[in-house]
């Protein structure tokens, strides 16, 4: 917790001072993609913010409101900073269409070639660490967060080349082309971060491959169970929710069956830990099955795990 909110508060600091800066530089040299840049930057400050208070709301813990924890409020914040993105995006190609329409000179291009170059080095290494957070933690906020920071580092590198060929040249139409450009990118990156953050709030059940690998620590213990159905998984922020019923041998104790049931908790929440795993022990429904005459193996439980496409059990 301590160490996200501090990535956090890095990239609040550090996009205040670079949208700063870009519009400062933007008005000066008259350049409409350096300005395209500064509301660039804008939204990239509203979402770190949105991803520090998210991040600190997030590892509250469950109370009577809220059982299942505050996780969700990860996902919320990557939505509202998807459509942010969007909103960004529109208002850059708006002003690069009004610019290539009205004509105009070559800006003066000198503080908005620096500016461009700084930004990239601060925003290349903020979002570094936001990215090794994020995977450390499993936080979809502030991998959202590093996610614009890292597509403003290759969006400044482009405006910054742009504003030394004009410079070079004098070719003034160079400036809307590209903020065009950084729009096409960012329209990119919003659709990217909004699949990701807003299906989750829909309780989709989690990706294949983590599918995958529960199932995978499911089958270390075949030969103790019958069979495994109704799995049921989904995704809160860094939360990983996950119900299966496992079903026993009738003539298998009580503590038996829930040691079992406990191994299976473990094995998946070593894999993810913060899972929260609840596994429904059932008595097989037959007189003589598999256990009672000591026969190993147990059913597949790879097609109780709903996969994309799937019917759910």
């Amino acid at each position: 917790m301590k160490e996200q909110l501090q990535v956090a508060r890095l990239s609040v600091v550090s996009n205040t001072f670079l949208v700063v800066g870009k519009l400062v530089a933007g008005l000066v040299t008259g350049s409409v993609s350096v300005l395209s840049e500064g509301i660039h930057s804008g939204l990239d400050l509203v979402a770190a913010l949105v991803a520090f208070f998210s991040v600190r709301e997030a590892a509250r813990p469950a109370d009577e409101k809220h059982n299942f924890g505050h996780g969700k409020f990860e996902n919320v914040a990557g939505t509202v900073e998807a459509l942010l993105i969007f909103i960004a995006a529109l208002w850059i190609i708006w002003e690069a269409g009004h610019k290539l329409a009205g004509g105009g000179g070559p800006p003066d291009v000198g503080w908005g070639i620096v500016v461009m170059g700084l930004s990239a080095v601060v925003n290349l290494y903020v979002s570094s660490r936001l990215f090794r957070v994020a995977r450390k933690t499993d936080s979809v906020a502030l991998e959202a967060d590093g996610l614009h920071l890292r597509t403003d580092v290759y969006t400044s590198l482009g405006v910054m080349t742009g504003l030394v060929l004009i410079r070079v040249t004098g070719w003034w139409v160079v400036d809307p082309l590209i903020a065009l450009a950084v729009a096409l990118l960012i329209l990119k990156a919003a659709w990217k971060l909004l699949r990701e953050a807003f299906f989750p709030l829909l309780d989709q059940s989690l990706p294949f491959e983590e599918g995958h690998q529960i199932n995978e620590r499911i089958k270390r213990h075949a030969g103790q169970y019958i069979g495994v159905h109704a799995v049921r998984t989904r995704r809160a922020g860094a939360e990983r929710h996950i119900d299966m019923h496992v079903v026993f041998c009738r003539r298998c104790s009580l503590g038996q069956s829930h040691k079992v049931a406990h191994e299976i908790t473990a094995e998946i929440e070593a894999l993810y830990p913060k899972a929260r795993v609840l596994v429904h022990q059932e008595p097989c429904e037959e007189e003589k099955c598999r256990g009672c005459e000591n026969e190993t193996g147990g059913s597949d439980p790879v097609a109780a795990i709903r996969q994309p496409g799937s019917r759910r059990n």
